[in-house]
């Protein structure tokens, strides 16, 4: 599997090895009624999630904040390979429109990379956020990338038990 290179000044990354199949990960990140039960730290909850999985497909969400704020983020897909890797942005809109400013509530614009490899019964999970400057690198840092996108993984783990068979 080709993975992006790392620059440590300017990407952040979480490996997880996780006890569910890269098939069931997929979906849970793939299917927006599964995305909806697990992909923000709870309390915060997703009212809305729209997902085109196709490159320059719209993935869409709308966080909501315990004391009910919302924050829209829209993003584009570029790569998508099935229960492998799933590549997005927000510097772009759907079908490749460049964004004129970052569409996501963390006002940041950044690409996203998740790697599924199978490893036994489960996965090895990478997730990795780059980012234009070591600004922005460490203002995603700052907000908790490495404590929030772990506690997603944990919750979509979670959830996914819950489902059995049914996801």
């Amino acid at each position: 599997m080709n993975k992006a290179a790392i620059n440590p000044d300017l990407d952040l990354v979480l490996e997880r090895q996780v006890d569910v199949s890269p098939d069931l990960v997929w979906k849970a990140w793939t299917t927006p009624e599964h995305l909806q039960h697990w992909f923000v730290p709870r309390p915060w909850t997703i009212t809305a999630c729209e997902i085109d999985l196709r490159p320059g497909g719209i993935f869409r969400t709308v966080m909501r904040s315990p004391e009910g704020d919302e924050f829209p983020n829209m993003g584009c897909y570029l790569e998508v390979v099935p229960n492998e890797r799933l590549v997005w942005t927000d510097a772009l809109l759907p079908g490749y429109r460049p964004a004129a400013q970052p569409e996501s509530g963390a006002g940041l614009l950044f690409t996203a990379f998740l790697y599924l490899e199978a490893a036994g019964t489960g996965t090895r999970y990478t997730a990795v956020a780059l980012h234009k400057d070591p600004a922005d690198r460490q203002r995603h840092a700052d907000m908790g990338f490495e404590q929030g996108w772990g506690t997603v993984v944990d919750q979509m783990v979670e959830y996914i038990k819950a489902q059995g068979v049914k996801i």
